[in-house]
């Protein structure tokens, strides 16, 4: 090689001597593949390459024609190693304005592999691609079609799809298959596309040719999956498509089609999920389609993956559309035939089928529920988590003692990684369907016992939120805990939910035995200490345990002294956070005593989630398929309506007015958080008729909440403009008002807090013994709402309401935004909100916002009530509830 690489470049010497360009003969594409196949490193791979492409773009620079093609090959193949070609784009181009076939079918490849949408380039040869779409050559085309499809962008696809629109129409099935693929990539780069190619699609569904009927169908596919206009146009063929499919399910051996003894099941695949988005919310097409589906999933071979395959898509199909309940279960009984599958992928894929359609019909699906489980001890941890998912998916009250006890012996034998998710969804499934609290307990210890050091914290908040609202169960718990961790502090999650409750209810210990069995301060002490000293225990296990220790010192004041000398060795502790906590337990233990009592009380209960059900109601959706879910749904939905109409008085067997009025618009939700309803005119203005005095006063614009009951008749007529803030809080010195009006009405201003000293008083002005009365309305998310009666001087009237609303963000670091109340009244009586002094409420603040009401009828008062806010910018909607008012009866 060295000998003819010297005698080269004496030839190329002679000749530049003699003034003449010497090009030497390209080497052909599968010489340059076997040396850089022989290249021994990567730096002399690179020297290959370098040297070979310097020849290249001397090539091009020389406008040697008889090498383009080679060479371009050549960019290619380097191409696809990893290294640089751009600079052979423009003779991919050149490549392609020849007429030589195989000039093109290399610029073609380059084109397809070197240029995409992004480059500016590639519109350079969408006068080529127009050429040779319309070429006799139906291999020119093919080419052209290929690389429209690979490259193209939104302004290629509008200038050439009428063109590709005539090729489907061309009589030539080779060329008719591939524009039907061009024009689906051209229908997902430009939707709007898809009306010229509707026409033309419908006559291919007639085609003998198995190749251009499976382009059709994936082209009608996609524009109904696009579209819903031309989904309904496209339901009309739905006869057609059973009737193809049908001929391919009888048809006999085709030794051309034929895939594992069935006939073409890619074309049945692709037909029966055209049939599933056809029948997608839509009785009568899934109607016509519920016999050949039956048909196939009786009729196909499953010994074979392909006819596992068509039989998969026949589950979907029947799942998504409104198909017959018998089918479903068919249906479902397939996927339970895979579960049993010696094939790991065809369980796998039979699970997930299951997570998917398992809103379908729970209850056939609960059959199979047996080899579900099993599936759990499958080696595969693909299969192993697919299978757990569907077994939480698959908890109910009627199965959950036995589901948890069989994932319970998942949890103690499955890899580390499967252990935090699954003890997480355990515990979400008990807090759901646990059928009591003692099962609940013992069930959460031996999870936080198997799950180990990999369960997460919210299981600990949970378990520890669970125990504060068993006070029946405290020394059950605590006993069963300690038992636990006496020998074994490593598993830190049991470790602090223990010592969280043995500084909270620790007394127990010492007020009663358990079994026999008694434990006292000395060892709970111990215990603590030797938690607090484990080296490589969590610091929040380490922060539990000096949290409980000090609490101690009040339920056992013999171990002040101990606990002291604990704190004040912690002080010099290397993390901060243990440091500063017994510092200052150091420090009250030492000089303030007499606070004790009060830090270092018991905690109240953590708000619970779980209502326990004792005796186990019967799932009232159980045994239902979708559609009667819904509607089941609706009707307690409309059920609730009435209910509402009911309570406010507005029930349908209202009398009908007269002619001569208008009825009013009874809807109770649109009246209270929409457009209020027309009411009769001579009601319009009530709150006037009945709080206003008799003489005209001209119309104000103001925003005070006040105005609604405003009575003052002997107001100066000279009184200055003000606003509505400065007229409640009384800061405007130009206001003059007789002292009849102040001691009849009692200014307004009690309702923000004046600084009169009036006792508090009902709803009728009777005296409360200095009491203040209130009432919860709402409490969730750690977000409280409390009702109380104003104390507005000679407070309401029967007629007359004021309640202030205060709600309070308990939490100790959820920040609450955007809070809004709305309320209406029943429509006898006439309801204004005052602005609230604050719709964002950081950790323990609170908010306040006046409600006034005109209750001319002196009716029993119930408000319809809506919230929404956001937590941590988590957006919260509550439904509409209603709430009785008892302070003005």
């Amino acid at each position: 090689m060295q000998v003819l690489e010297q005698l080269e470049n004496k030839v190329v010497d002679a000749f530049d001597q003699l003034g003449i360009k010497f090009t030497p003969s390209s080497q052909r594409l599968r010489d340059l593949i076997r040396q850089i196949r022989s290249a021994r490193t990567a730096a002399e791979e690179r020297a290959v390459i370098n040297k070979e492409c310097a020849q290249i773009r001397d090539s091009f620079r020389a406008e040697d024609n008889t090498w383009r093609c080679r060479n371009v090959a050549k960019l290619l193949y380097i191409y696809m190693l990893g290294y640089p070609a751009h600079f052979g784009r423009l003779e991919c181009l050149k490549l392609i304005a020849s007429n030589r076939y195989t000039d093109k079918r290399i610029g073609y490849l380059g084109a397809m592999l070197l240029l995409d949408e992004k480059q500016d380039v590639h519109l350079l040869v969408t006068q080529s691609l127009k050429n040779d779409l319309l070429n006799s050559n139906q291999y020119i085309a093919g080419l052209a079609l290929c690389t429209l499809g690979s490259i193209l962008s939104i302004e290629m696809s509008r200038d050439l799809a009428v063109d590709v629109e005539k090729l489907i129409k061309n009589s030539n099935p080779y060329l008719k298959k591939k524009a039907i693929l061009c024009a689906i990539r051209i229908i997902r780069k430009v939707p709007e596309l898809m009306e010229i190619y509707v026409p033309s699609v419908r006559n291919l569904l007639n085609e003998k040719n198995h190749g251009v009927l499976l382009g059709a169908i994936g082209l009608i596919t996609e524009m109904c999956i696009r579209s819903p206009d031309i989904l309904t146009h496209f339901r009309k063929l739905v006869p057609n498509l059973v009737r193809i499919l049908k001929n391919l399910i009888m048809s006999g051996y085709s030794p051309d089609h034929d895939v594992s003894g069935i006939s073409d099941p890619f074309l049945q695949v692709r037909i029966i999920r055209l049939l599933r988005v056809l029948g997608k919310n839509d009785q009568e097409s899934s109607e016509s389609m519920n016999d050949i589906l039956a048909q196939v999933c009786t009729n196909t071979e499953t010994t074979k993956n392909a006819g596992n395959s068509i039989l998969h898509e026949t589950v979907l199909t029947i799942m998504d559309i409104k198909s017959e309940p018998a089918l479903r279960v068919l249906a479902v009984n397939i996927l339970g035939r895979f579960l049993l599958n010696q094939d790991k992928n065809i369980r796998y894929v039979a699970l997930n089928t299951l997570l998917r359609v398992i809103h379908a019909d729970l209850s056939s699906i609960q059959r199979h529920r047996g080899t579900i489980v099993e599936c759990l001890k499958d080696p595969d941890v693909s299969i192993k988590r697919r299978a757990m998912e569907l077994c939480f998916a698959l908890i109910n009250r009627k199965n959950i003692v036995e589901m948890i006890d069989e994932l319970c012996s998942f949890l103690q034998t499955c890899e580390p990684e499967f252990k935090a998710d699954c003890s997480s969804n355990m515990f979400i499934a008990m807090e759901k369907y646990a059928p009591n609290k003692k099962w609940h307990v013992d069930q959460m210890i031996k999870i936080l016992k198997s799950a180990g050091n990999n369960s997460r914290d919210d299981i600990v908040s949970s378990f520890i939120s669970l125990i504060s609202n068993t006070p029946e169960l405290h020394l059950y718990t605590m006993h069963q805990l300690v038992d636990m961790i006496r020998d074994d502090v490593t598993q830190q999650p049991l470790v602090q939910v223990a010592a969280w409750c043995i500084g909270e209810y620790g007394e127990q210990f010492q007020s009663s035995d358990y079994e026999g069995q008694k434990v006292d301060e000395e060892e709970i002490a111990n215990l603590l200490i030797k938690i607090l000293n484990y080296n490589a225990g969590l610091i929040s296990t380490r922060q539990y345990a000096i949290n409980a220790l000090v609490k101690l010192t009040n339920r056992y004041p013999v171990l002040t002294e101990h606990v002291q000398s604990i704190m004040s060795v912690y002080g010099c502790n290397m993390n901060l956070d243990l440091q500063q906590r017994a510092v200052e337990y150091h420090t009250v233990l030492k000089k303030y005593d007499n606070l004790k009592d009060g830090l270092y009380e018991q905690m109240q209960p953590f708000e619970l989630k779980q209502n326990y059900i004792d005796d186990v109601e019967e799932d009232i959706y159980e045994g239902k398929n979708e559609e009667e879910i819904l509607h089941e749904k609706e009707k307690q939905k409309e059920e609730a309506t009435k209910a509402l109409l009911i309570i406010f008085g507005e029930d349908s067997t209202e009398t009908t007015p007269s002619k001569n009025e208008v009825a009013p618009k009874l809807d109770p939700l649109e009246d209270i958080f929409g457009n209020p309803p027309t009411t009769n005119p001579s009601n319009s203005n009530i709150l006037d008729s009945i709080f206003s005095s008799n003489e005209q006063v001209a119309p104000q614009t103001s925003n005070n909440i006040l105005d609604i009951f405003d009575s003052s008749n002997n107001q100066s007529s000279s009184k200055p403009s003000q606003s509505g803030l400065d007229d409640i809080l009384g800061m405007n010195s130009a206001t003059v008002v007789n002292k009849s009006d102040k001691d009849s009405n009692n200014d307004i201003m009690d309702i923000f807090g004046n600084l009169q000293t009036k006792p508090i008083q009902n709803g009728h002005g009777e005296s409360l013994n200095g009491q203040k009365p209130s009432m919860n309305v709402y409490e969730k998310n750690e977000v409280k709402i409390t009702f109380e009666p104003c104390a507005n001087g000679n407070g309401s009237t029967p007629t007359q309401h004021f309640i202030q609303l205060k709600a309070e963000n308990l939490s100790f670091s959820n920040v609450v935004r955007n809070f809004i109340f709305s309320a209406a009244a029943p429509t006898s009586m006439k309801l204004q909100l005052s602005q609230p002094d604050k719709t964002n409420l950081q950790p323990f603040e609170n908010m306040s916002q006046t409600i006034a009401i005109a209750n001319p009828n002196k009716d029993k008062l119930r408000l319809r009530i809506k919230l929404s806010y956001k937590l941590n910018d988590v957006p919260i909607e509550e439904p509409v509830f209603v709430v009785n008012i008892p302070f003005f009866e």
